[in-house]
């Protein structure tokens, strides 16, 4: 498999309106028994999420994960932050892009691949208003292209 495929569980749309992605990197995330399984409910949000880097370890900060309903005293808090798993040298290249750079890291969807909660986070620059409007002008753009085409392929 890819990086990116399995069975979907959240997705960040509004992070490529947000950021322009300049690269993405498949991580695993370490969760308790009862955090996997508000996953694999779908119970996750990644909205307001992103992913950094201390002491030499990746943590991704402020992914909400519901409490499971049968999980009382064996619950964490929601919106904890959760060590991610990736190897040495993804964390000191990831580190060496985040320095200075005015990027981020923002996860653009967590899915389920071979029973394990995997996280697909992008390497981030921040858009401004402008890069916004121009985006979503260019999509209009693409959209009226194809809905024209097909219409004149379809005569």
């Amino acid at each position: 498999m890819a990086k990116g495929e399995g069975k979907l569980v959240a997705q960040n749309k509004k992070a490529r309106h947000d950021y322009t992605i300049v690269d993405t990197i498949e991580a695993g995330i370490v969760l308790t028994g009862t955090e996997i399984k508000s996953v694999r409910a779908a119970r996750i949000q990644l909205k307001d999420g992103f992913a950094q880097i201390k002491r030499g370890e990746a943590w991704l900060v402020n992914v909400h994960i519901s409490p499971f309903e049968q999980g009382n005293i064996w619950n964490q808090d929601p919106i904890r932050t959760r060590k991610l798993l990736l190897r040495r040298k993804q964390i000191d290249q990831l580190e060496q892009a985040l320095k200075g750079s005015g990027m981020t890291l923002v996860p653009l969807k967590v899915y389920l691949k071979d029973g394990f909660a995997k996280v697909l986070l992008g390497l981030a620059k921040g858009k401004h208003d402008y890069d916004k409007r121009e985006s979503i002008k260019q999509r209009e753009q693409d959209r009226d292209l194809k809905r024209t085409m097909k219409q004149f392929n379809a005569r």
